[in-house]
């Protein structure tokens, strides 16, 4: 009987304790529900395009610093509805604009081979052998990594080009190509972009014997100059131009001055974008519709 009892007292003593800890620890960890109740209102798609592991991690974050949805947005996260909900969750206001985006290629594609790459067929891999086998050390290398990652097939090699050509009626903007790309040629912009910007190379960082393809921006600020509308800043650190879509009115001018055909206009309609440049079709980083 005596070990009975002791084990009795035991169960008791233990159950106590139990009983203690749960009426004095919080059942709940602190910000925990508003975490739920964020993550309840986000796509759940778990891409990992906002940097974050998974639609869990993203809510965590937005808990704790809600500004962080203007930084990183969830592209995915667009309709109205969903947005009204996470202004409510959040206690913030939104731009619906601002978290609407597309990827954009940086490449006119058509940069010269200098030699012949047989190593691992990845865009990571050839990156790694001087920035690549193009004449231009930033030029689309064409490996598909960036189609691999894309979860709406929105991203096809055109063969001539040798160059990621992204689909804009697919495209949802969720930026896992963005990550993907070694050589960092593509960018999310704002669905109201009006000018695209189809050349990444740096002479800031030029490489020795490797030069940028006939395509390619020259740097000459002419396009700058030509807008009277002050859309266009000049990127010193970068060398490029770089536009403010708010001010932008279509006046084609810089377009018009471009002797590299390097920039072209972006018309949305109907959430359809098409690219319009001097010579249509020849360079576009998108398809001729």
């Amino acid at each position: 009987m005596i070990p009975i009892g002791a084990l009795i007292g035991i169960g008791f003593v233990a159950g106590l304790i139990i009983y203690l800890v749960y009426i004095k620890v919080p059942q709940k960890v602190k910000g925990l529900e508003k975490t739920e109740a964020i993550n309840a209102i986000l796509p759940g798609a778990d891409c990992g395009a906002c940097g974050k592991p998974g639609c869990f991690g993203y809510a965590q974050a937005l808990a704790q610093d809600p500004g962080l949805i203007t930084k990183t947005p969830c592209t995915l996260l667009q309709d109205p509805e969903s947005l009204g909900n996470l202004e409510k969750a959040l206690g913030i206001t939104l731009d619906p604009s601002a978290m609407s985006k597309i990827a954009l290629v940086h490449c006119n594609g058509n940069s010269e081979t200098i030699y012949h790459y047989s190593g691992v067929a990845t865009c990571k891999a050839a990156a790694q052998l001087l920035s690549g086998y193009r004449r231009c050390p930033y030029a689309c290398l064409g490996l598909e990594d960036c189609l691999k990652v894309c979860p709406v097939d929105a991203i096809f090699i055109d063969p001539e080009k040798n160059l990621a050509v992204i689909d804009p009626e697919k495209c949802t903007g969720c930026g896992l190509c963005v990550a993907e790309c070694p050589l960092n040629l593509i960018e999310l912009v704002s669905a109201d972009t009006k000018i695209a910007f189809l050349c990444n190379y740096k002479p800031l960082k030029s490489i020795p014997e490797r030069e940028r393809c006939e395509y390619a921006c020259t740097h000459c600020r002419k396009c700058f100059k030509a807008c009277e509308d002050e859309a266009i800043v000049w990127n010193k650190e970068k060398a490029v131009p770089e536009f403010i879509h708010e001010k932008c009115t279509r006046c084609g001018k810089c377009i018009e001055v471009c002797e590299s055909n390097t920039l072209a206009e972006i018309k949305i309609e109907e959430k359809v974008l098409s690219h319009i440049t001097k010579a249509p079709g020849e360079h576009c980083a998108v398809p001729k519709r």
